[in-house]
């Protein structure tokens, strides 16, 4: 791994672990407890996920902006609402070396816990495939020394504390529950904890796993497989025809099927978990 990379990567994870008890009460509560109107009026946040996390991106931009000019950074943020990434981080001293790093979010199931909803890591597009290509990506992706997720995990507030519709005075605000609770940090490389799964119907996204450890641990299908894996298999997701020699054929959009027609090690292969308990 190039050793730059490393730095960063280190200097991210050491930067976001206070981030939790900056931004969370002492029971767990996210700090933010809704809008408020210039008549000292709080409305709740909706638990639309879209807008906990757009929020969430706003809550931690300032600590953003301070890690940059801490570790020697710019920020250039994505120019439209669509383009990947969300910050790309610029070393200072040579502009050659750029980061990519994209804000996640997602909920705990809450039956069971050590699992996630999971989220997309962006798209296996054109900017993916073509690694010089400046459609919807802030930089060619080529140019990038390394793609990480920022990414926070939360407990969703029951929905029976919860009311929209109720408005609260900037008295009663210690009262007000929060929408989120028990937030979680990580940062990884996306290829990290990526599975072998598109991420949103049918849209050209690549989605994570979802096992909680092994996203905190970094430990998604390609593993130990390595980022090239990664970016062969996504570049070529669902392009590569299998005959089964009876007449039928497949496309190759699985990450098994992908390595035993590449002739590599299918041992290699990090399996999804499901269990809490599960090797």
């Amino acid at each position: 791994m190039n050793s730059t990379k490393e730095d960063f990567e280190a200097q991210l994870k050491n930067f976001v672990r206070n981030f939790q008890e900056q931004i969370s009460t002492k029971d767990g509560q996210w700090t933010i407890k809704g809008f408020i109107d210039v008549f000292q009026n709080i409305y709740t946040i909706s638990s639309d996920t879209k807008i906990i996390s757009k929020v969430l991106e706003i809550h931690l931009f300032p600590k953003m902006i301070e890690f940059a000019q801490k570790n020697g950074y710019k920020i250039v943020l994505a120019e439209h609402q669509n383009y990947y990434p969300d910050i790309t981080f610029v070393k200072t001293q040579d502009e050659s070396i750029k980061f990519a790093v994209d804000f996640k979010t997602t909920y705990r199931n809450p039956n069971k816990p050590f699992l996630c909803n999971g989220f997309t890591l962006g798209s296996h597009g054109k900017y993916f495939t073509e690694r010089t290509s400046t459609k919807n990506i802030q930089f060619p992706y080529g140019e990038y020394s390394g793609h990480f997720c920022l990414g926070v995990i939360y407990n969703r507030a029951d929905n029976t504390t919860i009311n929209e519709a109720k408005k609260h005075h900037i008295s009663d605000l210690q009262s007000v529950t929060s929408v989120i609770n028990d937030l979680q940090f990580f940062v990884a490389e996306k290829w990290r904890i990526a599975s072998d799964k598109s991420g949103s119907g049918n849209t050209a996204n690549i989605g994570s796993i979802n096992h909680i450890n092994d996203i905190i641990n970094g430990n998604g299908m390609f593993a130990k497989l390595g980022e090239d894996w990664f970016d062969d298999y996504w570049m070529n997701y669902n392009k590569i025809t299998l005959s089964d020699g009876k007449r039928t054929t497949k496309k190759i959009s699985s990450l098994q099927d992908f390595v035993a027609y590449r002739k590599g090690d299918v041992a290699k292969i990090v399996l999804r978990r499901k269990k809490a308990n599960q090797e």
